[in-house]
């Protein structure tokens, strides 16, 4: 062995280290699961309300907590951050470890402490971005989904179909949860822009066994948003239909 090759094996030795014990430091659970929220100019007040009081109800049902216990680790971690520009994405509630009712209860308690924010655009694109680089903080999981709601299109931000591409590569697997709004847009009327649900069916969920939660409107999230999550840490995930409709 060379002088060059013992020298580039002693500068690489830190490196090797700590990439190792990252992995053996991180903690095995069933699923990584991150929640990307949708907090563009489309999403008023009391619409953004609705979508947190379903986040916080969801992890305070009993089914969704008897869900979780049921995996073979019996444990998920997850994250939620809400996003809007290509550039705006913020962290509520870190990764945590769920493994039962208190630590579910106390995601739920965060969620409805959490500030509530409104931004501008809709950059899906940064979302996804944002969430595929989330994974393996802390935490292992036997599978890694993110699951994404909003209101709209894409319209900020790189092509949706360059982070998808680059999320599925990643072995991520992409959910969708697509809120009908009671007002469409002039641009969803005039045929410009196509159906949300068209939309997120095609353009972004992806990846085994993905599918697509339809909320018709609102006041259909929190329903929409429980049965999504607790097909999403299901052990074994029925092959369900590809879209889903729940309706207020």
């Amino acid at each position: 062995m060379n002088r060059r090759t013992i020298l580039a094996a002693t500068l690489a030795a830190p490196a090797l280290l700590a990439a190792r014990h990252a992995r053996a430091a991180a903690e095995p659970v069933d699923v990584e699961l991150v929640l990307a929220v949708d907090v563009s100019r489309s999403v008023d007040a009391e619409e953004q309300e609705l979508q947190f009081r379903g986040y916080e109800a969801a992890f305070r049902d009993s089914r969704l907590i008897e869900g979780i216990a049921g995996g073979p680790i019996g444990c998920i971690a997850c994250t939620l951050f809400t996003w809007s520009d290509w550039h705006v994405q913020t962290t509520l509630v870190p990764w945590t470890r769920l493994d039962g009712a208190r630590s579910c209860h106390g995601f739920a308690d965060a969620l409805a402490a959490a500030p509530r924010q409104t931004h501008l655009y809709t950059s899906i694109s940064g979302a996804i971005d944002h969430a595929a680089g989330r994974f393996g903080e802390r935490f292992e999981g036997m599978r890694r989904v993110v699951d994404i709601s909003g209101d709209g299109v894409n319209n900020s931000g790189r092509p949706v179909a360059e982070a998808r591409q680059d999320a599925l590569g990643r072995g991520i697997v992409l959910n969708g949860l697509a809120v009908l709004d009671r007002t469409p847009s002039q641009l969803s009327l005039a045929g410009i822009v196509p159906p949300l649900d068209d939309y997120y069916r095609e353009e972004v969920i992806g990846g085994p066994g993905s599918f697509l939660v339809v909320a018709e409107g609102f006041t259909a999230f929190e329903s929409a948003v429980r049965r999504k999550i607790i097909r999403e840490i299901a052990l074994a995930p029925s092959p369900g239909p590809l879209v889903e409709r729940v309706f207020a």
